[in-house]
């Protein structure tokens, strides 16, 4: 079909859960304004919160939640298999999510003293990216819908993808929200990539970093200024923790921590 000479492709989509809360596929049932349109651009075959369909005919497959499963891991692979495009939609797919604070504990055990001598398959938390070869990442906790129909366009019309090359911060600015750290609650805008228009913190709530680094994040900067105002550092550390999508910075500060507390026994 065509409209003013643009070629319209109607993606056949599939949309599979795993380990989370499926908030995110909720997120595309919802703002009804523009759900009409939404789906009329789409051929949904498999999505088993708004369809009994169950089709294995789709070309894009849009996966919410975490692996943290061997079966979820064999799921996630056939699907893989049979899409040309693989989305990752929301921090749980695509950082691993809440779920992945399990991560610190040992499992073997946590599964012995929750179940008890009828013990439940389980394993570290992963991300999708860390099991398939990953196409797109939508994150978010729950996903935009703004931007997830951003991308359908684009899977359409061959539109651009969104792009924001500035933090959080800038979206609050827009909707002149008073900044979350002048009623000295910690907020990780800074550094937290945008693109969901600031809700929490126009909510009254400082950012939790579900969207993940932003582009380039000024992280000395941020540790001063959280300093500064007199947050102690373990806390910012859970705060960006609590999502997965810091995990590598994270990392690489207690390498770092340790490298220097080496350096300064041998001093």
């Amino acid at each position: 079909m065509k409209h003013l000479n643009i070629e319209r492709r109607r993606p056949k989509i599939g949309v599979f859960d795993f380990t989370g809360c499926e908030g995110c596929e909720l997120q595309l049932a919802n703002k009804e304004d523009s759900l009409g349109a939404f789906l009329s651009a789409i051929e949904v075959v498999s999505f088993r919160e708004v369809s009994s369909d169950n089709g294995s005919d789709y070309n894009v497959a849009l996966v919410d939640g975490a692996i943290s499963r061997p079966d979820e891991v064999e799921r996630l692979k056939e699907i893989r298999q049979r899409a040309e495009l693989l989305v990752a939609m929301g921090s749980c797919a695509c950082f691993g999510g809440v779920n992945r604070l399990k991560n610190a504990y040992d499992l073997d055990e946590a599964n012995r003293e929750v179940y008890g001598d009828c013990p439940k398959q389980t394993m570290p938390t992963m991300s999708v990216k860390e099991v398939v070869p990953v196409d797109l990442e939508i994150p978010g906790c729950p996903v935009c819908k703004d931007e997830v129909e951003r991308v359908v366009q684009h899977l359409v019309w061959d539109l651009p993808l969104p792009t924001y090359a500035y933090p959080l911060c800038l979206e609050c600015k827009q909707r002149y929200t008073v900044c979350r750290f002048e009623f000295g609650e910690l907020c990780l805008g800074p550094i937290t990539r945008a693109g969901c228009n600031a809700p929490c913190p126009a909510g009254g709530l400082g950012c939790w970093g579900c969207r993940g680094p932003a582009e380039a994040p000024n992280y000395d900067e941020f540790f001063a200024l959280t300093a500064e105002r007199g947050f102690d550092r373990q806390i910012v550390r859970e705060r960006m923790g609590f999502f997965g999508g810091f995990d590598h910075v994270l990392a690489e500060l207690e390498k770092q921590e340790q490298h220097e507390a080496i350096h300064d026994d041998h001093a």
